[in-house]
């Protein structure tokens, strides 16, 4: 188990790395302001989708699927010709009519800034086919416990926008945001090409091909499957997707707020992602494909020591993540960011958002290790009700703070959406169960550790004021 969760570790970690680098250099070119809000605009719906299929919501529909399959190369085949269709068309109609989906992104924007955000919404749309598809190889990947090609394939595309940010540092900031947006479709392309030749190498090409070659053969022997698939993957992509529905309406409130909030908001979720990614995220993957089998095979036992094992793993690295991005959130913020077109004002205000969401980090990434144990029950029903209450708290309270707090407001509204999924997660789960991991020695040295890290992190942060 641990080697795996290692593996998408590094691998996030390599990539997130990048990641910061691009954002260190976008922020160096771009600034927080109109055009740094477009790109994020633009770029936030194919990002979304991205998020909600390949971090774990696809996944955990299709494996459980595929596992139980009879025909499973006519049934991947069929799936993917239906998904890949849809989502093509969806692609062209955001390509002929941008500005509606502009709009719909930005409901804030008044229509200069829509007639400017439009072209770059309509280039950046051609990601989501492209990540799509990776997703959909990488899914077959996993479920042969081959995880370092989708851990590390998210570098391809930072390195693609370093080097589009790179070529156009003497262009005009509409033409950056140009190359950016080319820059991401190169950078989808570049990923899936890096999983064809991995699906290659693992002997997964034939199995691929000949499943095209059966499927008008063998329809009617999948029909059933696939209608139990379809009716469980609305479910789970809705259960799965709180947090990313949580952010992209943090965006779309933010258009209403002063120029610059959307970054601020940008710029605070990619380091509040970086240890849910790291930690949360690489572990769920990692462990899903383990926790399925058991259960299919009725072995609840072995399942939840798995369970154990990660949960104690998860809860000291998301606990000293959360300490630390929040005692230290100007300081980060700082040493990331602050030169060039970011100013400290930028960096007070990024720190403030920060903040807010740094407190959520920990039910986030805990309620993605049980949310495992609800998908591999095939209980999607039960995550979308999850999902429905955890986002109607968010939309509750973002009303509530957006005009004392504005975009740190925002963040809190996540945060406390992010605690009520987490408690109703636990309810379904099984309280007992819970309990049952939590009550043991560990809980005393987690929160032990954690004072102690406190502690330490106060003294460093006073050591640090010095020099900022």
């Amino acid at each position: 188990m641990f080697k795996s969760i290692f593996t998408n570790s590094f691998g996030i970690l390599f990539s997130r790395v990048l990641g910061f680098l691009r954002d260190l250099l976008t922020a160096s070119v771009l600034g927080a302001n109109i055009y740094s809000d477009i790109f994020f605009i633009a770029f936030k719906l194919p990002n979304l989708f991205r998020r909600i299929f390949a971090e774990g919501a696809f996944t955990q529909v299709f494996i459980p699927a595929y596992a139980k399959s009879k025909h499973r190369a006519v049934f991947l085949a069929h799936i993917f010709s239906i998904f890949l269709s849809i989502i093509v068309i969806l692609t062209l109609f955001v390509n002929i009519l941008p500005s509606i989906a502009t709009k719909a992104i930005a409901i804030g924007f008044d229509k200069e800034m829509i007639d400017l955000a439009s072209p770059f919404v309509a280039i950046n749309f051609w990601y989501l086919p492209l990540i799509f598809m990776v997703t959909f190889l990488s899914t077959l990947l996993q479920y042969k416990q081959h995880f370092a090609t989708t851990a590390f394939s998210t570098a391809l595309l930072n390195i693609s926008l370093i080097l589009a940010l790179y070529f156009s540092q003497d262009k005009s900031q509409n033409e950056i945001v140009y190359y950016l947006s080319y820059g991401v479709v190169i950078g989808g392309l570049l990923q899936l090409f890096s999983h064809m030749i991995a699906i290659y190498n693992l002997g997964l090409f034939r199995l691929v091909c000949g499943g095209f070659s059966y499927l008008k053969v063998k329809f009617k022997k999948i029909t059933q499957e696939t209608k139990k698939f379809q009716k469980q993957f609305l479910p789970a992509i809705w259960g799965n997707s709180t947090a990313q529905i949580s952010a992209f309406l943090d965006t779309w409130l933010a258009s209403f707020l002063a120029s610059g909030a959307i970054s601020y908001l940008y710029y605070s979720n990619r380091i509040f992602q970086l240890p849910l990614a790291l930690f949360a995220i690489a572990t769920s993957i990692a462990l899903f494909p383990t926790i399925a089998k058991y259960i299919k095979n009725k072995d609840e036992i072995k399942a939840k020591v798995f369970m154990q094992k990660a949960f104690w793993f998860l809860a000291f690295l998301l606990s000293a993540s959360t300490i630390g991005g929040f005692i230290l959130s100007q300081e980060i913020i700082w040493l990331l960011f602050e030169r060039g077109a970011f100013t400290n004002s930028d960096t007070l205000n990024t720190a403030a958002v920060l903040q807010m969401y740094m407190i959520g980090l920990l039910p986030f990434g805990l309620q993605k290790l049980f949310l495992l144990w609800i998908y591999a029950n095939e209980q999607q029903m039960q995550a979308a009700k999850i999902a429905t209450a955890s986002l109607s708290a968010n939309i509750l309270f973002s009303l509530f703070f957006i005009m004392p707090l504005g975009a740190a407001g925002l963040a809190l509204a996540s945060t406390i959406s992010g605690f009520v999924g987490f408690y109703l997660t636990i309810k379904a789960f099984g309280v007992k169960n819970f309990f049952d991991i939590l009550l043991c020695k560990k809980a005393i040295y987690l929160i032990i550790g954690s004072i102690l890290f406190t502690i330490l992190l106060i003294i460093l942060k006073d050591l640090i004021s010095v020099y900022i």
